[in-house]
């Protein structure tokens, strides 16, 4: 069994349950403009779904449990000329929602630059302990 997390621990994971949340952004933007001839198949944003991992109080971390889609349904749009279009001139546009994608980017990154932070500070503070010493 390994030991006790320590703050790197934490931070790591942290920082990897980021890089996952990150990924899923990436996939959902990268398919929002796209079209599809139905709604059956048509790209959904998919979303992580994170779980705290408690080791005792107060000490405590996360990870990805499980990755969802979500509910935004692709938009029906007309578009006769699309090689796409049904009888009627419908395709259907990805469910995504593009501004809500761009504002968890940034979330995620402001999350990810947070526990790079705290990892430099634990570092700097081993360190400096360790100088003490000499």
């Amino acid at each position: 069994m390994p030991g006790p997390m320590s703050v790197f621990d934490i931070s790591g994971r942290a920082m990897s349950a980021q890089l996952s949340r990150l990924n899923t952004t990436a996939s959902n933007l990268a398919n929002a403009r796209t079209t599809y001839a139905s709604e059956k198949e048509a790209y959904r944003a998919i979303k992580p779904v994170f779980k705290t991992i408690e080791e005792r109080p107060g000490v405590a971390t996360v990870q990805v449990e499980k990755v969802i889609q979500s509910d935004i349904k692709p938009i029906k749009r007309h578009d006769p000329t699309n090689p796409l279009a049904d009888d009627e001139g419908y395709v259907w546009d990805a469910g995504v929602d593009e501004t809500a994608e761009l504002i968890d980017m940034l979330e995620t990154a402001r999350q990810y630059q947070n526990n790079v932070q705290v990892m430099q500070t634990a570092k700097s503070l081993i360190l400096d302990t360790v100088r003490m010493g000499k």
